[in-house]
């Protein structure tokens, strides 16, 4: 899947809007990565969180990057549901934080997500990142967001199950919530596995707005 020199290692940039959208959205896709691939440098930031979404978000990113050897775990404090009304100071910290960092690959929201914070984040990161392969992810929701995506990353069961197992592990606040069910987001990742034509039962799904091979 990537293309990287000899001996460098793989930088790869995880952006989330809030504690659990890494993981919803690219989850099983990283979890694959970080099997097949030694030689990974994950950045993985959180931009809204509170006390208890905080710690969450660090233990969950804890699992997920269990073998990654270089990793750096950022989770900020920004209020939930407010990033479009502080966007100057949010794309400062784009710009002056993120913009050090030269990824091969970058995971973040996709542009029509309904949520005001998705979405802010989807677009400062097309606006700091022009030159680098961006893929962006779906995070199902009660708007009924969903679209018609175009790049599939197959995932084998025990994967998806490694997924599922991490979100309902670390992310207990969210339990009361009526969406935050293992059969919800399995059947997400089982429907586009379903649709790429895979030769196994789940996958997960990515916008591309440009790709160049």
């Amino acid at each position: 899947m990537l293309n990287t020199d000899p001996g460098q290692p793989i930088k790869i940039l995880c952006l989330g809007a809030h504690s659990d959208d890494i993981e919803i959205g690219c989850g099983g896709t990283l979890l694959r990565l970080i099997e097949e691939y030694d030689n990974l440098d994950i950045y993985w930031i959180v931009f809204c969180s509170n006390e208890i979404r905080a710690r969450e978000a660090a233990s969950s990113a804890d699992y997920y990057l269990e073998k990654v050897k270089n990793k750096q775990i950022i989770i900020n404090n920004y209020r939930d549901g407010f990033l479009p009304y502080i966007g100057s100071e949010v794309k400062d910290y784009f710009e002056n934080t993120i913009k050090q960092i030269s990824p091969e690959l970058i995971f973040t929201h996709q542009r029509n997500d309904l949520h005001q914070d998705h979405r802010l984040v989807s677009d400062l990161t097309w606006n700091t990142f022009r030159d680098h392969l961006i893929l962006e992810y779906e995070i199902p929701k009660f708007d009924g967001d969903l679209g018609v995506p175009n790049f599939f990353v197959k995932l084998e069961d025990k994967t998806v199950r490694m997924k599922i197992e991490g979100l309902l592990k670390h992310f207990n606040s969210q339990r009361t919530k009526h969406w935050f069910t293992d059969d919800l987001l399995t059947s997400i990742m089982r429907i586009r596995g379903m649709e790429s034509g895979a030769d196994v039962r789940f996958a997960e799904a990515f916008y591309t707005r440009k790709l160049l091979y």
